[in-house]
Formats: C-alpha cells, structure tokens, sequence
C-alpha cells in the first residue's frame, strides 16, 4: 500500500468527506456551533466594555455604570465560559462518535479482506491505521469548528473597532492579508511532516508487534540488545521527525504575533497621536486597543487550528487509502447454503500461484467423497496445505474450480460454507479468553454440558479441571499457559462443538511429542469418526489406515491410493516410507541395543 504524494489529496475534498461522518451527529454539531456564537458575541463584547469603562467610570465618574459595567462584565464572563464548555463538551462528542464509526468501519474491511492482503501487510501497521490514524480525525472538526469560530470572534472584534474609529480600524487591519501566507505554507509544512510522523510510528508499531510476538525466539538467541538497538534507532528518526515537527509548529506562532505586532505598532503610533492632539478619548483609544488585541489572538489561534486540522487530514489519508483502494476488495460470497448431508467435494484442474507469481498447484484433480477419509502426503513445499486452503475458500484457485455436489465453491454462503468445514493445524492458536469462551468461539449459545461433552472427547476435561478456575481459567495471549498438547486438544474441542460435516487436519500432531502426539491422536480419531476427512499427514504412520492415500510433489499428484497399492507402485510413496519406518526402526533397535548393554553390564 503506497502513501499519498503530498498533491495527491486536497485539503477541502478530504474535509467534507470527514465531514459526512460527522452529519449523523449534526444536532450536537448545531449545539455546539450555538455554543460557539455565545463565546464569539461575549469576546466582542467584553471588548466594547473597555470604553464606558475608562470613559464614564475612570474619567467621568458615573456611579451608575460603576455598578452597570463591573455586572455586565460578571455576565459577559459567565456566559463566554458556559458557552466555551458546552461548545467543547458538544463537539468531543460527535468527535468520539466519528471515532467509533471509522475504526468499526475500518477494522470490518480489514478483517473481511482475503488472506493474500495479510500476507502483504504488516499487522503491527494494520494496528497503526485503526488505532493512531483515526484517532487523528477525531480533531479535524473540533478544529475546523474552531477555525469558523475564530473567524466568526474575528468579525465580531473588527465590527467593534470599526465602530469605534474606522480610520484607525483600517490602519489596523491592513496586515491582516499578510497573515494568510505563513497561514497557508506553515500548514503544508506540517502537512507533510504529519505523514512522515505517522509512517515512522507504524514502523515502531510493526517492530513491537514482532519483537512481543517473537520474544520467545529473542530470549532463545540472546538477541535482547541487538533488538533494543533497533527500536532506538527507529526511535531516534520518530523524535528527529517530530522535532521538526516542532520547530515549524512552534516557528508559526511567532510569525503570526510579528504580523500582529506590526499592526499593533501602526495603531500606538497613528492612535496615541490622535488622542495627545484631542481628537479621541483614552476610552475608545484603549477599548479599540482591546479590540485589536482580542483580534489577533484568534489569528494566533487559527495558526494552531490549522496544525491540528493538517494532522487529522494525514490520518484521514492513510484510512481512507485502505477505504478506497480498488484492489482491496473484501471477500465474495453467494447465496446458496451448504448442505450438510453433500456427496463429494471436487477439484477440478486447479492450479494457484502466489502474488509474486510462484506457482504452487499445477493441474489438481481429486474427489473426495463423503464419509470418506483421505490423506495427503509428499515432502515440504509439495502444495499439501495450499490445496486444502482452497476448500474454506482461504485462497481462490488461479484457475480451474473446486465444486461440492456440482456447485462451485463462490456459488455457497461463504459464511456458512466455512462454518460447516473444521480446520486443526499445527498452529494451534487460542485467544486471550477462558477455556470456555475458546472452546464455544464460532459457536455461541453452548451449554456447560455440551462443552465438557466436547472436552472429554478431547481429552481435555481432565487438564482443564486442574488449572485455577477451571473452564472459566484466562488462557493469556495465544494460549501461553498451556503446553502445545493441551493447547491442540483444546482446538480439536472447539471442533468437536462446531461439529462440521467436513474437516481438514493440517499436519495437527507434526509439532508434538510422541508422549502427547498418542494423546491428540486419540482425539483426533474421535473428531474424525463420522465425518468426512481430509489429513495432511507429517508422519505417515498416522495415516496408513485412511480409505485413500493422496501423494504430492511439486504442486502436483503423482499418485493415489490405499497404503499397499502405493507401496511399491509409488516410487516417492515408497522413498518416504522407507525413510520414515527405517529410521523409526534403527531407532528401536538403538534404544533396545542401549538396554541390552546397561542389563549384561
């Protein structure tokens, strides 16, 4: 996924599409907006009270508005901060709202997005995305409501001091087109920074998610430092960047009170000279000071308005660069439902290479009846788990199709085609959630009984009683807690619970021990019993009993059968046979060999 060029997207088209997630909550916007007319209007008006002040009470001495002016002044605060907070309370409202609604939206394309996209993309920037970058949104209304705002205090105040002496007021605004230049080039500079800001903390997101998720092959190689001295170099460009990020951010302002500077200067010397000749009273020279002062303080503000709208504008970037990208297309599905009670699944000449154009299956045929128990076997890289990836539709085929009753595979429901099809493997993967919560997940609404039912069958109750809470015991992240053998019996309950008519065993025993290989097998036999099976076998002692025996190289079948047709026949079946049960037996015979030794010594 590439990023945006910095002439790639424009500022305004960007701002409404954020702006249509913000229409759902236009009744708090509106309030807001109200909110905000109360603290503009009060602004100006606390300036006005400058010159009755001076005026009447300092040079006149009114006792009358010595008592009026303090009490409009009470009230004028008073409302300018009730306005102020609701304005705020309004406005972060709608934005957490929009929040919620991108990030569902976001994580929901993600996730329905083919298993080809994740094997391109980075999870730790995929986290980056719907975490960081949408948070960034959330500001680019609440900013732009508070550029309007601004703008709005800005003609109150330039109402005020043109009332108050026109002359003057021209004199004083006459810098204000100055200030649209830094305005405009400060926020492109920040713009472009902003990107490469949040490119560099997806990095550092990618490199945590690596190191947490692999911290067991860190420690296993030492490599504690050599990783901490990656971080820290990716840490180091993050805080380069965002110093940079900061000296143009920070460089703004001062550019902004310059040009105010400068016309505050203009109006000391034009106005001073019109008061000392008698022309003007000190109170509307100072009230229309006021004025001027509150006047640029909005400039200053909408310089920091714009640092925060181009950041929420980098982050709507890189969401809606996933949103939108045409080739992210989220997986197909039909309408037909698989039926439960189907005859045979089918692969027709299928052949599938991957996106870098490596072919892995060449021209596959194979039927698979129901009720019947089919292995596959060959050595690595033969294409044994890329063909069965292709039953749950986890892949499409290049070309060719694979049909279950005459019905091509796009032609089912895709969410219950898969629900009615049980995947083990040798990664056995469990959720950060009780025993219980991993043994029904995909499969809702279970009672306690149905669950132990399915744990027995496991061979699962009995470890699971002995941990802390029993089935309610928190597993950690990935099933931590648990041993590989105990974590692959949980997995096969959740397949017994799912109790789907056609299963897929990858390799499910190929990374345990002999002592716990003879305990998952047993559960396997049980899940197997009654249902249609497809096996991919690592040891092929597992095996020798299936209705058929499927031998794979190099994306193709070379041959198929029961064990003793291939036996002989088969020239690869036959090398790994040999391979296998050999070594198995000099194995024995070494172990007996020892025995003998230890007994006659």
């Amino acid at each position: 996924m590439g990023e945006p060029s910095t002439t790639q997207r424009a500022s305004l088209p960007l701002l409404r599409r954020i702006g249509r997630y913000f229409l759902p909550h236009k009744v708090s916007i509106a309030l807001s907006m109200g909110c905000m007319a109360i603290v503009s209007a009060t602004t100006a008006g606390t300036a006005y009270l400058i010159k009755p002040a001076l005026d009447d009470i300092f040079i006149n001495k009114d006792e009358q508005a010595l008592l009026l002016v303090p009490a409009f002044f009470i009230v004028l605060t008073a409302l300018k901060g009730f306005g102020r907070y609701f304005q705020n309370y309004f406005m972060n409202y709608a934005g957490l709202r929009v929040i919620e609604s991108l990030r569902d939206q976001l994580f929901t394309k993600i996730i329905h997005l083919p298993m080809r996209f994740y094997e391109d993309s980075q999870i730790g920037l995929l986290m980056s995305r719907i975490i960081n970058d949408v948070s960034m949104i959330r500001d680019s209304l609440p900013s732009t409501v508070m550029i309007v705002r601004q703008i709005l205090t800005m003609v109150g105040l330039i109402g005020v001091v043109f009332y108050q002496n026109a002359e003057l007021a021209t004199w004083a605004v006459l810098v204000l087109p100055l200030a649209l230049y830094p305005f405009i080039y400060f926020g492109r500079k920040l713009r472009k920074l902003g990107r490469r800001n949040q490119e560099k903390l997806a990095d550092i997101s990618v490199i945590l998610q690596e190191v947490f998720s692999g911290i067991r092959v860190v420690k296993a190689f030492a490599t504690e430092k050599e990783e901490a001295h990656r971080f820290d170099a990716e840490n180091q460009r993050l805080v380069k960047l965002t110093l940079k990020q900061i000296c143009v951010s920070e460089l703004s302002s001062p550019v902004m009170e310059l040009i105010g500077a400068l016309g505050i200067g203009l109006v000391i010397l034009y106005g001073g000279h019109e008061v000392i000749s008698g022309k003007t009273t000190p109170g509307t020279f100072f009230s229309f000071m006021a004025a001027l002062v509150m006047l640029y303080d909005p400039i200053k503000s909408l310089s920091m308005a714009n640092r925060e709208v181009q950041r929420a504008l980098v982050g709507a970037e890189r969401v809606f660069e996933i949103l939108d990208a045409e080739d992210l297309c989220i997986e197909t599905s039909g309408d037909l439902k698989f039926n439960r009670d189907f005859k045979e699944v089918c692969i027709k000449d299928v052949s599938f290479a991957y996106a870098d154009g490596s072919p892995a299956l060449r021209d596959i045929n194979l039927c698979v009846r129901a009720g019947e128990r089919v292995a596959i076997v060959g050595p690595s890289g033969a294409g044994k788990t890329t063909l069965v990836n292709l039953i749950p539709r986890f892949y499409e085929p290049s070309s060719g199709c694979i049909e279950i009753d005459g019905v091509p595979l796009q032609d089912f429901d895709l969410a219950d085609l898969r629900r009615s099809i049980s995947v083990v493997s040798q990664d056995a993967f469990l959720f950060n959630l009780s025993v219980s919560d991993n043994i029904t997940y995909g499969t809702p609404n279970v009672g306690a009984g149905r669950i132990e039912a399915a744990a027995h069958a496991a061979f699962a109750h009995e470890f699971v009683q002995q941990l802390a809470q029993g089935y309610d015991t928190v597993l950690g992240e990935r099933g931590v807690k648990l041993s590989g053998g105990q974590k692959q019996r949980l997995t096969i309950a959740r397949a017994l619970l799912k109790d789907a008519p056609l299963l897929i065993l990858d390799e499910a025993t190929s990374a345990l021990d002999s002592q716990a290989e003879r305990i998952v097998q047993k559960a396997l036999d049980n899940l197997m019993e009654n249902r249609t099976s497809i096996v991919i076998a690592h040891r092929l002692s597992t095996v020798l009993n299936a209705d058929r025996i499927v031998v794979m190289e190099d994306g193709r079948v070379v041959d198929q059968g029961p064990h003793a047709e291939l036996l002989g026949r088969c020239e690869l079946y036959t090398r790994l046979y040999s391979i296998q049960f050999g070594q198995e037996k000099a194995d024995a015979d070494r172990i007996d060999g020892t025995s003998e030794e230890k007994l006659e010594a």
